[in-house]
């Protein structure tokens, strides 16, 4: 009985229950590295590092929601954001030019990936498998294995550079007003359509939560100079990944697709076509992360998004996704990218081994699926 009950608080506050590890990994690295984690400055660099993982964590959850897994997205990353220094800095290309080049670049990757996997009925771990190493070994081929630098200022700005502080809390605030819009028009509708809902004083005193959230969010970047570009980038994706999961058919058809890929099918959806748009997706998400990764380092390097893929999965599986297909979330996976993230800036600030940092997160994603298995026992059950 008690088993149960645990599960069951697994299940319906997962999220709750990962913000809350999200705090307790923060004030024990606090409390171990001088309180020097919980700082405007290193907060800031920690969101600036998890803005790739989270971008390539946007398009992984609709492959693993829709049921497939793609393996290639690190080498995918590396290629793109090497085709990116090599137009701008060898080609003479302008920046702009160039991101939309490689924008649409990663669309056609990602599609090819998603046609391989639909069309000729490839397994899409062995297709991811196969694409680690042939996208490494194409991005090698075009740098001569060497780094291509130094980018342009222009680009150089968007991995580096922070929105103006003034601006940041305009921001925060058209966030939180419309996270309140979003609320009332669910009640208004729900009520409408004479569907039982949740307490009033619930959505308050979520809003209240998510608005103390933002206000120190952006208070504490804001005395780092404000919110960084890559973050918002970020923000940006998160709400439109959110919006299409949540608001649209084709959200829901990805869930029908990883849920019960059979019914879906006989009720009249082409699962083919939503596999393929997931996958196109996932290889845009590559060229976004590939595109800021030069941007932050001010070059592009032939080794770049080595393990990407394994920080992305892992940031999925630990922020609720089903390993088994059909449930995740947008937002849970961005929690999931901030524990790693968190992790990894923590781990570095005390100075351990880079041997037990991969124990560590090993772990920690294991500990991850097994908390699935636990949640999927008790649906069953």
């Amino acid at each position: 009985m008690q088993a149960q009950k645990v599960q069951q608080l697994f299940v319906r506050y997962k999220i709750l229950a990962l913000l809350i590890a999200v705090a307790i990994i923060w004030v024990f690295f606090h409390l171990k590295t001088d309180s020097a984690f919980i700082t405007p400055g290193n907060l800031s660099n920690l969101f600036r590092q998890m803005a790739i993982t989270g971008m390539l964590a946007c398009g992984m959850v609709f492959i693993i929601i829709a049921g497939e897994i793609d393996l290639s997205i690190g080498s995918q990353l590396g290629l793109l954001g090497g085709v990116v220094a090599i137009l701008t800095v060898n080609q003479g290309w302008g920046t702009w030019p160039a991101i939309f080049a490689v924008l649409a670049l990663g669309l056609v990757i990602g599609a090819f990936n998603g046609f391989v996997v639909t069309k000729m009925r490839v397994p899409s771990f062995i297709v991811g498998l196969g694409g680690m190493l042939a996208f490494r070994g194409i991005v090698l081929y075009i740098t001569g294995s060497s780094t291509i630098a130094p980018a342009p200022d222009d680009l150089i700005a968007l991995g580096q550079g922070f929105v103006p502080v003034a601006l940041s809390r305009w921001i925060g605030a058209l966030i939180f007003l419309a996270m309140v819009a979003l609320t009332v028009r669910r009640r208004l509708r729900r009520g409408k359509l004479g569907l039982q809902q949740g307490a009033l004083w619930i959505d308050i005193a979520r809003l209240v939560a998510i608005g103390v959230f933002i206000f120190g969010f952006v208070r504490i970047l804001n005395d780092a100079n404000g919110i960084p570009i890559p973050v918002m980038i970020l923000l940006g994706l998160l709400a439109v990944f959110t919006y299409v999961s949540t608001q649209t058919v084709f959200g829901r058809h990805i869930y029908a697709v990883g849920g019960n890929m059979e019914a879906t099918r006989l009720s009249g959806v082409n699962v083919a076509r939503v596999k393929l748009v997931v996958f196109a997706l996932m290889g845009l998400m590559c060229a976004f992360a590939g595109i800021i990764t030069v941007a932050r380092t001010g070059s592009g390097s032939p080794s770049a998004g080595t393990g990407g893929e394994l920080d992305a999965i892992s940031a999925c599986f630990i922020g609720g996704t089903s390993m088994r297909g059909g449930s995740g979330t947008v937002y849970g996976a961005l929690i999931g990218a901030l524990v790693m993230a968190s992790l990894d800036s923590g781990m570095q600030l005390m100075d351990v081994d880079n041997s037990w940092q991969m124990i560590i997160k090993g772990v920690i994603l294991a500990l991850a699926v097994w908390v699935d298995v636990l949640s999927g026992s008790n649906r069953n059950g």
